[in-house]
């Protein structure tokens, strides 16, 4: 369920599973004690070539970085070993040069550090190395490099550089910026730049941040750069501009992730184009209307006019049609009086029954189709069992149902949202069953929405950030940091759960993190100041990395901000990622749930009044929140639930009974008792199928306990009403038996086929894939069935008692007392019964409603609503949006209504996507690897360069950013380039960076090439690779190596934290790696429509790459199992609709033999369910499965609404204005007081339900079923059946007893 596209708020969790510590590429060396100097006569400033600028080292800061001497002096020739190792890094620096072997050393060591962000990249890395090796060791340094400054040293009281102004031409920093610009750094799924430029967005913004003078232990240079393009006019320096090579190099190309302007990018696969709303439109003047609309406008209008056309034409030929006889297409003659006459091809028999006591019958006969005789001869002598055994039947009846209750000892309540919701063949599920088992779960999210409060109406609200506010979020987290849950005895803190990318700290995403998570360094920091710094520059600045040393971005922990302006965010985002584990035995996360439940009592109970108090408004929600909230949902309105069966019961009662003043006493006539019985009835009618299928190991839903006893009742009254009037109306003369089986008799036929119908349109929804709505819908089938069986035994037996105590003159509900005359006056009253005027409704029926209806004008006005409002509904139709939002899922007064409200208003983030790769053969042979990486010497149709790419459109893609690459990454950490990242010690054992245990000892400040890692080499050479790829045994032995390597400042590319969950490793010996994962993250999704398109348009990408590079690939995001049902929403309603209305139609068709008489039901039926449909357009109603199963079972309920009305028409007399006006005064008042009011009052107190989904798809959708159910079955029915209504089945006998059975046909057309 949309409800629970959580997903969104859980991006937090991708993005710091995805970071690990990053440190900035320009860094200080500890000073070689033996260099050797120059002396301070050669400090003349003289600016030509063979000149230096600076040369050797003088000094070293506090914080260990070496400082530059500010000596002019000739460039050196240096040594054949300084010349090799120089041309290794710098090929363009030959012949003499402006730096010692010290100062390479420190160049080589700060270049490390940047190598493994830019590999991936040739063109650009070989640009950035060409800059800074012409600033560092250029024999013509003079010329570009001006010391502008100089500072003394502290120890040693020697000069050093302080400044310099660097002169480079806009082509060189234009070139530059231009090849790096969109280099990807996997991890944190961003650009390279971010880190090494921060954010630059151009060459003159990067030069800035390079230039910078880093303070005292900051990442940076130790003296201040300024980077100018132009020397003055009177300077004999000329501007640095060595060559330049572009991302799109034929020899040092970059890949078309990293490259997208390159031409070898340009043949890819397409974009797909914007999801919009799919609906063509014709502009109609100044209108635009769509083509739907359109075309049901011009329908109408062409009916309308063959409607006026029909009517001209009636009224000119109405003297030519006088003449003709509309009678009954089946002539009779008289008959023995009460004698029915079933047709059966040349045959016939006869059976007493009584009629209608308002239409005389008593000389009239009816010759029914054969299955409606022989259900009503079955009904006839069922009805007299039961009636001389009823103690029998009721026992009997009582029994079998008692025992499928034994079943509810089996009960069992799935509250699951993902069991509830989601089908076990579903896609997704299979999918994320696949991505749990071999990679890992998604993390569980623990949040906090801390946001301002507008100040007025028209002032939006004030900036969160402020240290006030911060000091409050410090406070908060002193409490969430003090929580313990109790599992089994053991206290559970934050600590013991929480998810830990490197060491112990929790990977909490809050602004604390810029003061690692220490409120003690606030005031340290500068307050608010430095979060406010820590936005702009949160990968460059080390202070600002959090305390799990890994930057934060601001985007993940503010909201209500627009742009990058995150200076104006209005919230706090506050995210505890927690681990999680696959569900087994339903205890793998008892640790977490009970963390949980102490965490949501402390913000109810202590937080909230918090933020209260300081005008702030507070949001949360935790895991296991929503299923929670939905047990609570289901029992919020069990009162209004109970209150709603009250009111249907004392509406039975009444019916039921006879009020008239001419009757018995009122305590004698009412039918409480029998009332009650029928409520009964329908307890355990849905005791029994719960029992059954509960027998059968069917869960069962919180839901179908509150819906379906209503459901029942609502649909069980019906027939319990028809039962009990037409008992009223038999003669009182008859027997007793013959009084029950005439009634049976009477009624039977019709109220099988209306339970028939219901059941097999309930019965429908059980093909719906969702598990909630196809057990709802088998279950009401099951209990609709039983209630009906139990209606034909138990109730009628309960029928005949009732019959009995009112014939004996006992008191209802109390019927061991006897009260009153004797039975023979009783008897003598009830002569009277039959020449009672007819009821209220009755009277009405045949009075008004009637006569009204048969007027020529009144049946063109409702042929024309009725239809306009059909083609109308058509139209609006296409409105209806797919979805179920969560909101509505969830009761009014949840804490969730808040949150969710709050998701959509602050964040600024999308739900993580990720795609995953099953069976990557990653042999040399497969080539698979250069068809998945997206660094050079990959596939431009690659699978990372094709999400780059889509990462550019993602207006239609809707990916926000490139991938994280764990390949490209491995890829880089394997280069012989990244010297820093793959090495070995001398046995072949793994070898860690220099800055790294053991070769740095944990607390050292700076680390430099230590004794135990001194004679470390990198795993390859490049002539060990194959084309710098690794062949299938190198990437056997070294990925565990990558995939356990810390990331630090000389190797930022190593895998553990951000890859560890990415790459299943189990049977990837065997060159087959099963399953891995590349993650980004959707933009941020707002509607339903927007998850929907969101994963309809991923699946097509991952569709189009699997088919292009034949790779199995799938994207998976946490949102996808709940909102795949309505990828197919649309086809799913089409055909489970269809299949319930030919269910009905079938039924109709062998039940009434008549084919135009099941035409006419099944048209009815489809426009009451069109008009359903576009009341909930109008209504805003989303389709989802429980609208669908709403829809379905209209279909079923509505039939009551017309199968009345249609059988007491087919066979009554006359022509068809008479038979209509007959089949009203007959049958209408049943239809509007035992039907539509029944309905009615019991639908109505559901409008006070607590909880918005019973308001909206229990009171909404069923009220305007029991609307449009009575305004099509009570008016449109009868005027179109007066119009154009079947033959009649009923034929008179004739005077002298001659029957044509001959004449009757089978099948009435």
């Amino acid at each position: 369920m949309g409800c629970l596209s959580r997903s969104r708020m859980s991006l937090m969790a991708l993005i710091l599973v995805q970071v690990i510590i990053m440190m900035q590429a320009v860094h200080g060396i500890l000073l070689d004690p033996n260099m050797q100097r120059v002396s301070n006569s050669s400090s003349i400033e003289k600016h030509g070539k063979e000149y230096c600028a600076m040369y050797g080292i003088c000094g070293k800061r506090e914080d260990g970085k070496v400082l530059n001497c500010p000596y002019s002096v000739p460039a050196m020739k240096p040594s054949k070993a300084l010349s090799s190792k120089i041309q290794s890094l710098c090929p363009t620096i030959t012949g003499n040069i402006c730096c010692t072997s010290d100062q390479f050393d420190v160049l080589r060591q700060q270049v490390q550090q940047a190598i493994p962000f830019l590999v991936g990249c040739p063109a650009c890395l070989r640009n950035f190395l060409n800059l800074f090796c012409e600033m560092s060791c250029s024999p013509n340094q003079s010329l570009f490099m001006n010391v502008t400054s100089v500072s003394q040293e502290n120890h040693n009281h020697n000069s050093t550089v302080d400044g310099i102004a660097l002169y480079v031409t806009d082509t060189f920093g234009e070139g530059l910026f231009n090849s790096c610009k969109e280099v990807k750094f996997g991890a944190m799924n961003t650009r390279a730049i971010d880190f090494l430029g921060g954010g630059a967005r151009d060459f003159r913004e990067w030069f800035t941040f390079l230039g910078r003078q880093a303070e005292i232990d900051e990442p940076g240079s130790p003296y201040s750069i300024d980077f100018i393009s132009t020397v003055p006019p009177s300077s004999s320096m000329e501007p640095m501009n060595v060559s330049v090579f572009s991302c799109g190099d034929t020899l040092l190309g970059c890949s078309c992730g990293d490259c997208p302007s390159s031409s070898m990018c340009s043949d890819s696969l397409p974009v797909p184009a914007p999801h919009k709303n799919g609906y063509c439109s014709i502009r109609l003047g100044s209108a635009k209307v769509k083509c739907v609309d359109f075309a049901m406008g011009i329908v109408y209008m062409v009916l309308v006019s063959l409607i006026f056309g029909g009517g001209f034409l009636c009224k000119t030929g109405k003297s030519s049609r006088a003449s003709l006889n509309m009678r009954p297409l089946l002539q009779s003659t008289e008959e023995e009086e009460g004698e029915l006459t079933c047709v059966s091809k040349n045959k016939h028999m006869t059976l007493p029954v009584q009629g209608h006591e308002e239409v005389a019958m008593s000389k009239k006969g009816i010759r029914l189709p054969f299955i409606q005789c022989y259900i009503s001869k079955f009904y006839r002598r069922h009805g007299v069992f039961v009636a001389t055994h009823p103690s029998l039947v009721l026992g009997i009846s009582i029994a079998v149902v008692l025992l499928f209750c034994v079943g509810l000892l089996h009960l069992e309540v799935e509250t699951r949202p993902e069991k509830l919701w989601v089908g076990p063949g579903s896609k997704a599920a299979e999918e994320k069953e696949f991505f749990d088992t071999h990679l890992s779960p998604f993390y569980r999210i623990e949040q906090l929405i801390l946001a301002t409060i507008p100040l007025s109406e028209d002032n939006p609200a004030p900036s969160i950030v402020t240290e006030k506010n911060i000091k409050l979020l410090f406070e908060m987290q002193k409490k969430v940091d003090r929580i313990q849950g109790n599992y089994s005895g053991s206290l559970v803190s934050l600590k013991d759960i929480c998810m830990k990318p490197v060491g112990e700290e929790c990977a909490s995403q809050t602004v604390l993190q810029y003061y690692k998570m220490k409120p003690e360094l606030f005031d340290d920091y500068e307050g608010s100041s430095h979060a406010l710094f820590c936005f702009e520059h949160y990968t460059s600045s080390e202070p600002c990395l959090s305390s799990y040393h890994a930057p934060v971005d601001p985007s993940t922990i503010l909201g209500g901000y627009t742009g990058s302006n995150y200076s104006q965010a209005t919230a706090f985002v506050i995210t505890y990622p927690v681990n999680n584990a696959v569900e087994k035995t339903g205890h793998e996360n008892g640790k977490a749930l009970a963390w949980e439940n102490s965490f949501i009592h402390l913000v109810k109970e202590e937080l909230i009044p918090m933020a209260k108090l300081h005008n702030l408004t507070l949001a949360f929600s935790a895991e296991s929140s929503v299923q929670e909230e939905l047990k609570r949902e289901s029992t919020a309105d069990v009162v209004t639930i109970l209150i709603s069966y009250i009111v249907m019961f004392a509406y039975i009662s009444v019916t039921l009974g006879d009020i008239s003043p001419n009757l018995s006493p009122l305590y004698v006539s009412s039918k409480v008792l029998l009332g009650l019985s029928g409520v009964l009835v329908v307890v355990l009618s849905v005791l029994g199928s719960i029992g059954l299928f509960s027998a059968l190991g069917v869960k069962s839903t919180l839901i179908i306990v509150e819906v379906i006893p209503f459901l029942v009742l609502a649909v069980g009254v019906d027939n319990m009403c028809i039962l009990v009037h037409a008992l009223k109306r038999q003669p009182d003369e008859l027997a007793l038996e013959e009084r029950v089986g005439n009634t049976l008799a009477e009624v039977g036929p019709s109220i099988t086929l209306s339970t028939l119908s219901e059941v097999l349109a309930f019965a429908v929804g059980s093909f719906i894939p969702m598990p909630a709505c196809r057990v709802f819908s088998m279950f009401a089938a099951l209990a609709v069935l039983v209630d009906f069986l139990l209606q034909v035994t138990a109730f009628v037996s309960l029928m005949t008692f009732d019959l009995i105590r009112t014939a004996e003159n006992r008191v209802d509900c109390f019927p061991c007392i006897r009260v009153g005359p004797s039975t023979t006056e009783l008897e003598h009253d009830n002569l009277g019964r039959r020449h009672q005027k007819p009821g209220l409704l009755v009277q009405y029926m045949k009075n008004i409603h009637a006569p009204v209806l048969s007027i020529p004008a009144v049946k063109v006005a409702v042929l024309l609503v009725f239809s306009g409002f059909a083609f109308a509904s058509i139209a609006l139709t296409t409105r209806l949006q797919p979805g179920l939002e969560q909101q509505v899922v969830l009761p009014r007064d949840s804490y969730l209504q808040g949150y969710f409200n709050n998701i959509s208003e602050y964040l600024r983030v999308g739900p993580p996507l990720y795609f995953v790769v099953k069976n990557y053969n990653y042999s040399l042979e497969s080539n698979n690897t250069n068809l998945l990486c997206s660094i050079s010497g990959c596939e431009s149709k690659s699978l990372l360069n094709e999400i780059s790419r889509a990462a550019l459109t993602p207006e239609s893609s809707y990916i926000a950013s490139p991938a994280a690459s764990w390949l490209d990454d491995f890829l880089v950490w394997l280069s012989p380039e990244a010297f820093g990242c793959c090495r070995k010690f001398p046995n072949g054992t793994y070898c860690p960076p220099d800055d790294q245990p053991p070769c740095c000892a944990s607390g050292d400040v700076s680390c430099g090439i230590s004794e135990t890692c001194q004679d470390c080499t990198t795993c390859f050479l490049h002539s060990d690779l194959t084309g710098d790829r690794p062949s299938t045994t190198q990437f056997r032995e070294k990925l565990p190596w990558f995939l356990t390597a810390l990331p630090s400042a000389d190797c930022s590319k190593g895998g553990y934290g951000a890859y560890t969950n990415s790459v299943d490793l189990k049977g990837y010996e065997n060159g087959v790696i099963q399953a891995s994962e590349f993650r980004t993250y959707h933009t941020p999704l707002n509607k339903q429509s927007d998850f929907v398109n969101a994963m309809k348009t991923a699946r097509e990408f991952a569709g189009r790459v699997s088919d292009s590079l034949k790779i199995s690939v799938f994207p998976y995001s946490v949102f996808y199992i709940f909102f795949e049902q309505y990828l197919d929403i649309w086809r799913t309603t089409f055909v489970n609709l269809s299949v319930a209305l030919g269910a009905v139609f079938i039924v109709c068709l062998v039940i009434t033999c008549s084919l135009w008489a099941s035409s006419i039901i099944l048209l009815v039926l489809a426009m009451i369910v069109l008009d359903i449909m576009g009341l909930m357009a109008l209504l805003g109603i989303q389709l989802n499965a429980i609208s669908l199963v709403n829809l379905v079972m209209s279909i079923g309920i509505a039939v009551e609404f017309c199968v009345h009305i249609t059988h007491a028409f087919s066979v009554s007399e006359g022509d068809r204005a008479q038979r209509s006006k007959e089949a009203l005064t007959t049958m209408g008042a049943s239809v509007f007081s035992g039907i539509t009011i029944t309905k009615f009052v019991g639908v109505l107190v559901l409008c006070f339900a607590r909880s918005e989904i019973f308001e909206v798809y229990y009171f909404q959708m069923y009220l305007a079923l029991v609307i449009l159910g009575f305004l099509h079955g009570l008016i449109f029915l009868p005027v179109l059946l007066s119009i154009c209504g079947p033959p009649s089945i009923k034929s008179l006998l004739d005077n002298n007893g001659q029957n044509s059975p001959k004449s009757a046909s089978l099948w009435t057309v």
